[in-house]
């Protein structure tokens, strides 16, 4: 996201709505080109978005599972290079930020972040697709985010910035392996970025209200981060996108998914009216194609 400007953000954005609308004409775009995909993490959205977006371009996508490849015992930069012999682009989803930029330094072709602990932009770029297809614009929208500063908090507020969304960080902290002091720094210098503690303050007059889990999916079920587990739940509760909180505003729910309910978010927004939840699921199909064709040169923005 950071490569992008506002004007290109949006050229993306709207390219990947053509795309969804006009999805035949795309059958062959990328034909006998491939895509590798590597997991260090779990995934649903990243996985099928990127593999069936690839499959209805022409290509080929192989998925790569780190812990059955020889990147558990070579070097990063090595491996890497070499998988870039093989393949046109490369999606990564890994632990670490600075292990993706040593995978993107070595590689031949493209490398997309499919997510790390500091950034989402591929997620990011699919949400500000779908506010944009409801709302028919994104400046001058409002977005507020509930709940722990994070990876997506820190992409979304940065697309939103640069495409003249007004952002609204209502949250109680920012998860430690997420702080970016240098993303910061431009958000609060872009007059469109501002925090707020008290959620029912933050959500007035917003367009969108946006939440995501309080705790990172590798540790949700780690008995070693029971304890953290606990004091997160307890401190952002009162951080919870719920009925109460918005029922009678016209706001849009949105969630990046997975969804623990009762946690972030309760049942009833999950499927309320103004929820675009399952959009949003969606336009991770349409934004991967987008992606991939911009980094293989067949569209231009």
């Amino acid at each position: 996201m950071k490569e992008l400007d506002g004007k290109q953000i949006e050229s993306l954005i709207d390219k990947a709505i053509e795309i969804k609308k006009n999805q035949q004409k795309y059958w062959s775009a990328l034909d006998h080109k491939s895509l590798a995909m590597v997991f260090q993490k779990t995934s649903t959205r990243t996985r099928v978005s990127f593999e069936v977006g690839m499959t209805q371009l022409g290509g080929h996508a192989l998925y790569l599972d780190w812990r059955t490849t020889q990147f558990t015992m070579s070097d990063i930069k090595d491996e890497s290079k070499c998988l870039s012999r093989f393949v046109d682009i490369i999606m990564a989803r890994l632990l670490k930020h600075a292990d993706l930029q040593k995978m993107a330094d070595a590689s031949e072709v493209p490398v997309i972040n499919g997510l790390c602990e500091k950034y989402h932009p591929c997620q990011s770029l699919g949400d500000l697709m779908t506010i944009k297809e409801h709302k028919g614009k994104l400046k001058g929208l409002k977005v507020v985010y509930l709940g722990i500063g994070n990876n997506v908090s820190n992409t979304l507020s940065l697309g939103c910035v640069r495409t003249g969304v007004n952002f609204t960080l209502c949250a109680p902290e920012i998860d430690p392996l997420c702080i970016d002091n240098d993303l910061l720094a431009e958000l609060r210098k872009s007059g469109l970025y501002k925090e707020e503690k008290d959620p029912k303050k933050a959500v007035e007059g917003a367009d969108v209200v946006y939440t995501d889990t309080w705790v990172n999916m590798e540790f949700f079920t780690d008995p070693k981060f029971e304890k953290e587990k606990e004091r997160r739940i307890k401190t952002c509760m009162p951080y919870q996108l719920n009925r109460k909180l918005v029922e009678v505003t016209n706001t849009l729910i949105m969630h990046d998914m997975p969804i623990h309910r009762g946690y972030e978010i309760d049942d009833w927004a999950i499927y309320a009216p103004n929820s675009i939840i399952f959009d949003q699921a969606e336009n991770r199909l349409h934004i991967q194609k987008a992606i991939m064709l911009w980094l293989l040169g067949k569209i231009k923005l």
